[in-house]
């Protein structure tokens, strides 16, 4: 069925992402937080998030929806914790997971479009270990594999076409292989949670990229879309081709020239205040599972997870999707060159990939987003496992995020429908 214009902008839901059936006990919900209205705009944006606030779903909630590179309007609903008196604001802290994988392709499109790397080309270039890969020939039951026909290119990395997989995505014995060489894609919480699985310690992302190369992929690299830790591996591949650790590169080409200074993969100590809690949705009642005063991000984390390791603020977030509707450049500031900016934000997938059943099925995907076709064609993003989204309009010069945390992201109707209250209120 064909998509309507307010519908859907980009979905990469995880269904059965999360199972919390295991967890015991309930929690009780705190009072009606404090709220913080809106001066002007967004009416269908406003009365959703002061529902969900006042139907005690959700503990806070913060938007950022802004026309082209001009100021964003923020709406900010709750607090930072149930039961705190801590008011979120544009400047509140965030768990983004997966909305960190725009962020890494677009550094790799900074280097792609400084001749440092290629599009096309191999990644062995980059991380030998991957030069001579094999592909698994039944990777749900068995680790019996054959050679692959096809280099791993930076593109597939930046399309999740590459092959490889993820501890989300992968079953059976591959899956146990992924854990006993520490493949998970992040850590979400102190607690055993389903998410997060037992892991064997990596000590840093070289040794997580050469792990990965010795295992079987799950496809022909450039023939299936399956989410995987693809820009995870990219992470060390723009490493190597820019001399710089991942996360120093980050910081230095991206959230320093565009003052994203509440970006972060470790929180610091003195910014604990403005760090919101994660919830479980259990049968409606709100558990946190990682708590923002005793996160797991407070820890330093093995390496800067590219895939899903990052910590953001609405203020943050929205001058990175500022900088893409402004063509590379923010505030006379240029961060990458206009045509980089357009090409990621365009279908990079390799012809006839196969995304059948996958969380982009019917759509395309550029540089770690999904790129919308149809009736929502110019729309360039993606979303979070705790709920928050993130999303570009090319054509509509409309930008958005919105953040909460609650996982599975699917327990509220937040993450698959907010980009429909944008549009709805951005009119035709």
């Amino acid at each position: 069925m064909m998509e309507s214009a307010h519908e859907q902008i980009f979905m990469p839901s995880r269904r059965g992402f999360l199972s919390l059936a295991g967890l015991a006990g309930v929690s009780a919900l705190a009072p009606m937080p404090v709220w913080a209205k809106a001066t002007q705009g967004y009416p269908t944006v406003r009365a959703k998030i002061d529902a969900l606030i006042a139907a005690k779903k959700a503990a806070g909630i913060v938007t950022a929806i802004g026309k082209g590179v001009k100021p964003a309007e923020f709406m900010a609903t709750g607090t930072l914790a149930v039961g705190s008196n801590a008011a979120v604001n544009k400047d509140s802290l965030f768990r983004v997971y997966s909305m960190t994988k725009p962020v890494t392709g677009m550094a790799a499109m900074i280097l792609i479009g400084e001749g440092k790397m290629r599009l096309d080309q191999p990644i062995a270039d980059f991380i030998p270990e991957f030069a001579e890969m094999r592909v698994a020939t039944n990777p749900d039951t068995a680790m019996d594999s054959v050679p692959a026909k096809t280099q791993i290119t930076v593109r597939h990395l930046l399309t999740h076409t590459s092959g490889l997989g993820y501890t989300i995505t992968t079953k059976g014995p591959l899956l146990q292989a992924y854990l006993d060489n520490g493949l998970a894609p992040a850590v979400a919480s102190r607690m055993p949670l389903p998410i997060t699985p037992p892991s064997a310690p990596v000590p840093d992302l070289k040794t997580f990229a050469e792990r990965a190369a010795k295992l079987p992929l799950m496809a022909e690299p450039g023939t299936k879309w399956i989410y995987s830790m693809s820009l995870d591996i990219l992470g060390r591949v723009i490493e190597v081709a820019s001399g710089m650790d991942f996360g120093t590169f980050l910081q230095t080409r991206l959230f320093d020239p565009l003052k994203m200074n509440s970006s972060y993969f470790q929180v610091p100590q003195s910014e604990v205040g403005r760090f919101a809690t994660n919830f479980a949705i259990v049968g409606g009642a709100l558990i946190p599972i990682d708590p923002g005063e005793n996160s797991i991000y407070l820890d330093k984390p093995a390496f800067p997870f590219g895939g899903a390791g990052l910590v953001s603020s609405a203020r943050d977030y929205d001058r990175f999707l500022a900088m893409l509707l402004g063509g590379g450049s923010l505030d006379g500031v240029r961060v990458m060159p206009r045509n980089m900016v357009t090409l990621g934000t365009s279908n990079l997938l390799p012809v006839g990939t196969d995304t059948k059943g996958s969380f982009i099925d019917g759509h395309h995907f550029g540089a770690g987003g999904r790129v919308g076709t149809g009736a929502v064609e110019g729309a360039f993003g993606w979303s979070g496992a705790a709920g928050t989204v993130g999303f570009i309009h090319t054509k509509r010069k409309i930008r958005a995020t919105g953040m909460i945390q609650y996982m599975p992201p699917t327990a509220l109707e937040f993450h698959d429908n907010f980009p429909k209250w944008v549009m709805a209120d951005a009119g035709k």
